[in-house]
């Protein structure tokens, strides 16, 4: 049996929770700490979840204010950000690591 969600705030928790285990809070020490590493995968996440483009996940994400909660986000990104850090992520193979957890934990609970 398929344990997948269809909850949108279900995923946006757990990549939270597995984006904080696998990255730091921030790509530089001098970044300007608007958003975390974390909830920009956990944002990046639910864009592919939702399959929708960076533009309708702002959207998304200014209208939706359970989802900006669960992603403790305190102001929304502009949809360069999410480019930015979709490259930034990628470039560093980041996705594989947050992942590596996500999949183990989900097999023990098999």
């Amino acid at each position: 049996m398929s344990r997948t969600t269809k909850s949108t705030l279900t995923l946006a928790k757990t990549a939270m929770k597995v984006g904080g285990q696998a990255l730091a809070d921030y790509s530089h020490p001098n970044s300007p700490k608007k958003f975390t590493q974390p909830q920009l995968f956990a944002i990046l996440a639910i864009k592919q979840f939702l399959k929708t483009d960076y533009r309708g996940m702002i959207v998304m994400l200014t209208e939706w204010r359970e989802l900006r909660r669960a992603l403790k986000l305190r102001f929304v990104p502009h949809y360069s950000t999410l480019c930015y850090a979709e490259a930034r992520l990628l470039k560093k193979r980041t996705v594989t690591n947050c992942l590596r957890p996500l999949l183990t934990s989900h097999e023990r609970s098999a």
